[in-house]
């Protein structure tokens, strides 16, 4: 029975705040906490004046302080934007403020445009590090780091768990080398989640702390009272993911009742594969489409998210999702 979660991008809709977005992402959190959702995460994304979550390790500790059991963590961070000791120093940090309750996930991609990479003041002329800073990253973390050298203080000994995100092979391979969960980035690029997913699953080397491989399904959820209001709260992802795609970011944009009749083909067609693993409308079509996914992909947990433009309407869309995924699992444990 698949564990469900929230991933959070801090959305900062039009007319609101970042003050507003982070205080409505704690209100997220308390409120998922209560409906039993295992795990809160918040992504590293910059320059992008719709998303209020790039200090990442910042709004965690908010987000931590804000609630009392929720696990909390990034979805992700991407490391190649830091050096894995800062990173160490941060989550070592928020794990010695909360212990058991901190996650680490670690993406390859920058998480924004190239100019702002460079402004981040990683070398891009370098070769690739990421798998090398991961196992460092780790290793800053152990009871005993085999290292020799700098230590992360905080960070011995907190043990922070490190999940892989990705997008394409590439992170399915890593993943399933270091014996590592992975979480795959089909809320918006699912593309090659079959081929990812038989790789992580066919090559995973057990590791002592995961001897078989964890498979998270991230999943786009909008859920109403009914399949058209489900459809009119997705409209604001759309225009969102169009705006983004065509060079104008701005912030989460107000729903457009048949926004996508003004699309042409191309943009219909570039929504329809992006956005394909997603759930939209009424509790029982929410519950359908959530249950094909588990069924096809059987995941050993899903992580939902859903930029919806009226707070009110997130929270109650993510309400009517733990209900859907409460079924689901009753469904699967009494088959």
């Amino acid at each position: 029975m698949p564990l469900f979660s929230v991933l959070d991008l801090s959305p900062v809709p039009d007319g609101s705040t970042v003050h507003d977005a982070l205080r409505n992402s704690a209100a997220l959190a308390r409120h998922a906490e209560t409906l039993g959702y295992t795990r809160f995460w918040m992504a590293e994304h910059h320059n992008m004046p719709g998303i209020a979550s790039a200090a990442t390790a910042v709004a965690l500790t908010y987000i931590a302080g804000q609630t009392e059991t929720i696990r909390v963590g990034a979805g992700g961070v991407m490391l190649p934007n830091h050096a894995p000791l800062v990173i160490a120093e941060q989550f070592g940090t928020l794990a010695t403020l909360y212990p058991g309750r901190v996650d680490l996930g670690l993406g390859r991609a920058p998480g924004t445009d190239m100019g702002t990479a460079r402004a981040l003041r990683r070398n891009l002329a370098g070769a690739d590090s990421f798998p090398q800073d991961v196992v460092e990253l780790m290793d800053y973390f152990a009871d005993a780091p085999a290292a020799r050298g700098p230590h992360a203080i905080p960070g011995v000994g907190t043990q922070v768990p490190v999940f892989i995100l990705g997008s394409s092979l590439y992170g399915a391979q890593l993943a399933a080398h270091l014996g590592l969960p992975y979480a795959f980035a089909s809320h918006f690029a699912p593309a090659a989640l079959d081929q990812a997913l038989a790789v992580y699953r066919e090559t995973y080397r057990p590791s002592e702390r995961h001897p078989r491989p964890y498979f998270i399904l991230a999943a786009n959820v909008f859920a109403a009272e009914t399949d058209d209001e489900g459809a009119l709260l997705k409209s604001s992802m759309e225009q969102a993911f169009v705006n983004l795609r065509t060079g104008n970011p701005g912030k989460l944009p107000r729903p457009q009742d048949g926004y996508r009749n003004g699309l042409d083909g191309a943009a219909q067609a570039m929504l329809d594969q992006a956005l394909a693993v997603s759930a939209v409308g009424s509790l029982a079509t929410v519950h359908g489409q959530l249950a094909a996914f588990v069924e096809r992909w059987r995941p050993d947990e899903v992580i939902l998210t859903g930029q919806i433009h009226n707070h009110a309407a997130r929270l109650r869309s993510f309400t009517i999702a733990a209900e859907a995924m409460r079924r689901i699992n009753a469904a699967r444990q009494a088959a």
